[in-house]
């Protein structure tokens, strides 16, 4: 049972640098309508490079249940960054947020209200944050297909990566392995589900999620996720299995589109797909190059790079998108 002024609920955000990075997404979380049961754990490389004066400081914790700020050094890794602030976070439930995904106002509180079921992770409906390129839209439905508001509450395979909240004590007893499941969290989702525990899909709590909406950005990206994705899902598997998959890769793509598809609903999403289907091809293709180069040769430098790519997302829109954003 909570302490009255306990936190209900520990928010998990990181930094490769200074508070503004992460500015725009806390604006949205103080929006939030139960913001004074929220804990926010701010995970940066030292409180001197956050750069989070006094002042501002003051003014999170007049808002918020407490703010905690965790310093690991210079980050290079969102898995190791996320597992450093889930160890550190208070709340029995925690919840995870990226400097370009910005949360509805009553998120937080549909959340909470979900875990009160027997899910041992919930996760909200995504949608377009910057929606007027192909480029955007393929990220998205490549990245969050299942998930794309309008949808309905059910149960799920798997949940938004980066996105979702868990009960906080599953996650802890991952040990030193949380920080690899963090970097893929479909991964994790997999392996919650065959101990025997339920994921949720919760649409009341909704998240307008940023897009690549550069070419020379989102191409990139779409091979290192891929081969991230494939070495973290081979890392302890025997070298025939592996073998198998690298055998199966060629047909990623088109698996891949048929399932995106297929999971869209009819109207606006469908109408959607048809519009950016040539730059999704043209990344699902990226996309499982990585993987095959994955299960042959593992993750390699992946993390870094996904690393790279994942914060600072206004380097990686449209200028035009970036105006649009700046007055959201």
């Amino acid at each position: 049972m909570s302490e009255p002024n306990s936190p209900l609920m520990s928010i998990v955000i990181a930094t490769p640098d200074d508070f503004d990075v992460i500015r725009h997404t806390i604006s949205y979380l103080l929006r939030q309508t139960v913001r004074a049961s929220l804990e926010m754990v701010i995970v940066a490389p030292s409180r001197a490079q956050l750069n989070l004066d006094q002042t501002r400081l003051s003014a999170l914790l007049a808002e918020f249940a407490q703010v905690q700020i965790v310093e690991v050094g210079a980050i290079r890794s969102i898995g190791r960054a996320n597992a450093a602030g889930i160890r550190r976070a208070m709340a029995p439930l925690v919840a995870l947020a990226e400097d370009h995904c910005f949360p509805d106002p009553q998120w937080a509180e549909s959340l909470i209200r979900a875990h009160r079921g027997p899910w041992a992770a919930v996760g909200p409906a995504v949608r377009n944050a910057n929606p007027n390129s192909a480029v955007s839209w393929a990220d998205l439905f490549i990245g969050y297909g299942p998930w794309l508001w309008p949808t309905t509450a059910r149960e799920a395979d798997f949940l938004p990566g980066h996105n979702t909240s868990y009960k906080r004590d599953l996650l802890l007893g991952y040990g030193p392995q949380l920080e690899p499941m963090m970097e893929a969290e479909t991964l994790l989702h997999w392996d919650l589900r065959q101990k025997g525990h339920r994921l949720y899909l919760d649409p009341s709590a909704q998240v307008a999620h940023t897009n690549f909406s550069l070419w020379r950005s989102w191409l990139p990206v779409q091979f290192y996720n891929g081969r991230l994705f494939a070495g973290a899902r081979v890392r302890e598997t025997a070298l025939w299995r592996r073998a198998l998959f690298v055998a199966g890769s060629p047909v990623i793509p088109a698996l891949r589109l048929w399932r995106i598809w297929r999971g869209l609903e009819p109207g606006e999403q469908r109408r959607r797909f048809r519009s950016c289907v040539h730059a999704l091809a043209i990344g699902l293709i990226l996309d499982g190059a990585g993987q095959l180069v994955g299960y042959a040769a593992g993750i390699g430098r992946a993390v870094d790079q996904v690393a790279r790519f994942e914060f600072h997302r206004f380097r990686h829109i449209r200028d035009e998108d970036r105006r649009d954003l700046s007055l959201a």
